[in-house]
């Protein structure tokens, strides 16, 4: 008889999760009656090792997401050199002796994503935010030859920007805008990071990472300008079955 096999989402306030109903369809449809997806919400990453505890012998998997990508490292026994260099990380192999593996998924999901979309005027891209999620694009951006700068509330660094200093040239130069922050996520559909909307058109590339509701006030902004818009439907698809190959690799 086949072993059960959990895989599961460690994060906070999950109960919307994307991911648990990715694969739960994914496990009926591929009658994998054996595996099943969990929701980890923690409090804080402490918490992490408790998941072992509970599933001492039946975890092979686990993706990460808010806010625990950044800090998840500390309790895996190796990772990934890309994601390493990224600073991030979103899924974890659990290998059968018991290590734990961390790799970041979001890098191929971003970048497969936002390519058919680039034009010859993509060259800059405004990242909006700074958490796990931003450092994945960054490094996409990186392989592709994108500059980018990320927009921050509050800038620490040489690489980020306040949005107070989103100027028109600036706006006009930076054609590519990809929102890495919660803003205008179900159910608070009416927010949007705040930016001069005014500026953006029929050159700007608008990315948003929230999917629900498909079409953000950020987006929905953009395309009032003329903007190219997408959601991040298609990169959650894509780095949830990234997830997949490397748990069964």
């Amino acid at each position: 008889m086949a072993s059960n096999k959990v895989f599961g989402l460690v994060g906070k306030n999950i109960a919307y999760s994307f991911s648990r109903n990715y694969f739960s369809e994914k496990f009926n449809t591929l009658e994998l009656t054996t595996h099943s997806y969990v929701n980890f919400d923690l409090s804080s990453i402490q918490e992490f090792d408790t998941i072992f505890d509970v599933h001492p012998n039946e975890l092979s998997g686990l993706n990460v997401t808010i806010p625990y990508k950044e800090v998840v490292g500390e309790y895996l026994d190796e990772i990934d050199p890309e994601a390493h260099n990224i600073g991030a990380i979103n899924t974890v192999k659990v290998f059968p002796s018991g290590k734990k593996k961390g790799y970041n998924t979001d890098v191929y999901g971003f970048e497969k994503s936002i390519q058919p979309l680039l034009k010859e005027s993509h060259k800059k891209a405004l990242i909006l935010g700074t958490g796990g999620a931003s450092k994945a694009v960054a490094y996409a951006f990186s392989k592709l030859g994108i500059s980018y700068l990320f927009v921050s509330r509050k800038p620490k660094s040489t690489d980020e920007i306040s949005y107070e200093s989103l100027s028109e040239s600036l706006m006009s130069e930076y054609t590519i805008l990809v929102n890495c922050t919660p803003l205008g996520t179900s159910p608070n559909t009416d927010l949007c990071p705040d930016i001069p909307y005014a500026s953006i058109g029929a050159a700007h590339l608008l990315y948003d990472l929230i999917y629900n509701p498909a079409e953000t006030t950020f987006l929905s902004k953009g395309k009032a300008q003329g903007a190219w818009i997408k959601n991040g439907l298609e990169m959650l698809e894509l780095q949830a079955e990234k997830s997949w190959e490397i748990w069964n690799s």
